[in-house]
């Protein structure tokens, strides 16, 4: 989730849970802490575009490291903050270490993958639930965790909770009548059994993107849930095969094995931008649903020494013309 709605999150659960301290300070320790398993993004290196893809959300945002995770914070905030306020240290350790607690699991919620259980395993859990902004979850939250710490009344902290748990039970059940609409568009176009993921559009759980792999190729489309549901068919590009898509490729040259780095972050979801295209995107995202518009990309160099690193791309896309189209998926009765 976005840095605020993480932070916002990290503080109603100290607030619910954590008695020996008032809202307003068990809230603000959980803020900073649910926020800073994030801290990860800093990981980067100019002679390596893509080594933040494989330490975001790695162990930063492990399971086994929350405890650990909550004494960093609890050792930088309570001088500042808990000593200040008359806290004990175990009492700063436990708001600190819960609010660290909510990070990984509300990341894996989304669709980007979260190394949850690393380091015994580099699977990057996915569950679908919650796109990585939406103000639907975020702002009755925020609310809530504001009421609590202004008012010291911890039922504001536990209300907000109770939303935000109701709202990812929410997007589970959006997400199978998803799966099961896209399921029954791939049988219409004679492609069955298929594995077909969904994953929420932007901003909401009522549009949602599905994905599914037949005859070699991706189908990208949009499925409208809840009272009105609605299929829209999109478009399809080949799966990526890097023999056949990139026969001028060095297999053993570091561009080849970024594509393949490239290809675990995106869950194998990988194809050329366009046939003879020398860009490889990650087809999981885009403003549309029902379009290949890759918010983010590797562009590969034909003229690149053996040693040479591909080049990783964010496309913002024109985002003035896609939320129209977004929008019109949201509420029209047709495409």
């Amino acid at each position: 989730m976005d840095p605020l709605t993480q932070g916002f999150a990290g503080a109603a659960l100290p607030q619910a849970a954590v008695r020996r301290t008032g809202a307003a300070t068990a809230g603000l320790l959980g803020f900073l802490a649910g926020m800073a398993p994030d801290l990860d993004v800093l990981i980067r290196s100019s002679e390596d575009p893509l080594l933040f893809l494989e330490y975001h959300r790695q162990f930063t945002h492990s399971l086994v490291i929350i405890p650990f995770g909550g004494a960093l914070c609890a050792l930088l905030l309570h001088p500042l903050l808990g000593r200040r306020r008359g806290l004990t240290p175990l009492t700063t350790w436990l708001c600190c270490t819960l609010g660290y607690a909510t990070h990984a699991l509300l990341d894996a919620c989304t669709t980007y993958g979260t190394q949850l259980f690393w380091p015994f395993s580099d699977v990057r859990v996915a569950w679908n639930v919650v796109s990585i902004i939406d103000p639907l979850f975020s702002l009755p939250l925020a609310l809530a965790v504001g009421l609590a710490a202004r008012t010291g009344r911890r039922g504001f902290a536990v209300a907000g909770l109770c939303w935000a748990l109701a709202y990812l039970g929410l997007g589970v059940l959006q997400r199978e009548q998803a799966r099961a609409l896209g399921e029954a568009l791939a049988r219409e176009r004679g492609h069955a059994p298929v594995e077909v993921v969904a994953k929420p559009g932007f901003a909401n759980i009522l549009v949602w993107k599905t994905v599914y792999r037949a005859e070699g190729r991706f189908f990208v489309d949009a499925m409208r849930t809840g009272w009105a549901p609605l299929q829209c068919p999109g478009e399809s590009l080949a799966v990526l095969d890097r023999a056949r898509d990139l026969p001028w490729l060095d297999p053993a040259s570091q561009q080849a094995r970024d594509v393949e780095r490239f290809r675990w972050f995106s869950a194998g979801y990988v194809a050329l931008a366009a046939p003879g295209s020398d860009r490889v995107i990650d087809i999981r995202y885009s403003l549309v649903p029902n379009e290949i518009d890759a918010l983010w990309s590797l562009q590969l160099n034909r003229a690149a020494e053996p040693a040479a690193h591909g080049a990783y791309r964010v496309h913002r896309g024109d985002s003035q013309a896609a939320l129209p189209r977004l929008w019109h998926l949201l509420w029209a009765a047709d495409c």
